[in-house]
């Protein structure tokens, strides 16, 4: 009597290897995406205080405000009215006229 092997589908070693070498590509790749994803926060909070420094200045030109005084009204040069929020979670200061503004994080969230 002969004895047929089904030949079909994997064996459990075979699957256990595709799992190790799964595994072993996502710890290499997850640090990546965090070190990305802090560096495009950080980026983008570089981009707001650009724009908070740009609707500062457009202000003093248009309303012959001196420089070091305060700037009411630049929340008109920003879209939408209010000042961006930064994507790590720190908190702008504007600051007077001529000095750049700033954000709670330092560090690489300063102009």
């Amino acid at each position: 009597m002969k004895i047929r092997r089904n030949s079909k589908g994997f064996t459990l070693v075979e699957i256990m290897i595709v799992v190790a070498i799964i595994g072993l590509l996502a710890a290499i790749a997850v640090p990546n995406f965090v070190q990305a994803r802090n560096t495009s926060r950080a980026n983008a909070c570089v981009n707001n205080l650009r724009i908070i420094d740009a609707a500062k200045e457009q202000d003093a030109l248009e309303n012959n405000i001196a420089t070091g005084a305060a700037s009411p009204n630049h929340l008109n040069y920003i879209k939408g009215g209010a000042l961006p929020t930064c994507p790590g979670g720190g908190n702008y200061t504007v600051g007077n006229v001529g000095a750049d503004p700033t954000c709670s994080l330092g560090g690489t969230h300063a102009l």
